[in-house]
């Protein structure tokens, strides 16, 4: 029991930290690489990594007589990565795409939308959302007004992928949700970074000029957001969504955007404007009220 509680508290935390902190890092790496480069090998270095993670891990179980035995398996992985890593690849384009012209705070804030737009997904698989979910939504638009839209009432390229990144997020972790109680989670987060590496690969190859000198300019970032970011943290966060609540795992994987900003102001010293911090705020109650449960009505 304390276990659990370990891993559905304390993993969401540690991902949402290394997250944070990642957004530092992808921010510098764009100087160097374009999006698809850069999550290619991303992608390659999380897979290598999880790869030799599960072989331990299949080993251990073998050893001790706990090898799966289920023929459909291996059938089952190779969907769930398709769907979690295509989910994954779109998403971590459109942000790192965003981040070539938004501040690492105002992305880490707009990609926290996912916690509002995965309840709002919900409705459309027969889901009901509560009424505080609206008043979430209510409470996000006015935050990305005070936090995109310019003195000449514009939203920035920037900010508006890092929107649609929100959206392909909100998707990823619907995916996970659905495939996380069938797959071991450790072989799905290795098997969507399979499919995240040939995808953006393909981007990278038809759309970039990718040069070993340009990625090893940003071998640091790469190793930090490849290894921790894309191997520890999604994984992390696959784990911590099993056998969960849902609402309290994702109210703290929220906590990413604080993190992120916190980052963004100690290393790269990015600078806010009052009416941005205000828009800050809005959002983060908008994703934190919507992780609240809703009140039941009492019987009299």
């Amino acid at each position: 029991m304390k276990t659990n509680r370990i891993r559905q508290n304390v993993f969401p935390v540690l991902a949402a930290l290394i997250w944070g902190t990642a957004f530092v890092a992808q921010s510098v790496s764009t100087e160097f690489v374009g999006p698809f480069t850069f999550n290619t090998a991303r992608s390659v270095v999380a897979f290598l990594f999880l790869m030799v993670l599960c072989l331990l891990l299949r080993s251990k179980r073998q050893r001790s007589g706990n090898a799966e035995t289920d023929p459909a398996a291996g059938k089952k992985l190779i969907v769930a990565g398709i769907c979690c890593g295509t989910a994954l690849t779109v998403a971590a384009f459109l942000q790192q795409k965003g981040l070539e012209t938004t501040t690492s705070g105002k992305a880490g804030f707009i990609t926290a939308l996912y916690i509002v737009i995965v309840p709002i997904m919900g409705i459309f698989l027969k889901k009901k959302a509560p009424k505080i979910i609206w008043v979430s939504v209510v409470l996000a638009v006015i935050g990305l007004y005070f936090l995109c839209i310019t003195e000449g009432f514009s939203v920035t390229i920037g900010d508006f992928y890092t929107l649609l990144c929100a959206f392909c997020f909100a998707v990823h972790i619907l995916v996970i949700d659905y495939f996380g109680q069938f797959v071991d989670g450790v072989e799905l987060s290795c098997a969507q970074f399979g499919v995240a590496g040939m995808l953006s690969g393909i981007g990278m190859l038809l759309t970039e000029t990718p040069s070993v000198e340009a990625i090893l300019a940003c071998l640091g970032p790469i190793l930090y957001v490849g290894i921790l970011s894309s191997g520890v943290a999604y994984t992390l966060q696959i784990l911590a969504q099993k056998d969960s609540n849902p609402t309290v795992v994702s109210l703290l994987l929220s906590l990413e955007s604080v993190f992120a900003t916190l980052a963004g102001a100690v290393i790269l010293h990015d600078r806010m404007s009052g009416r941005e911090y205000f828009g800050c705020l809005m959002m983060l109650a908008a994703v934190v009220l919507a992780q609240l449960p809703e009140k039941k009505k009492q019987l009299h």
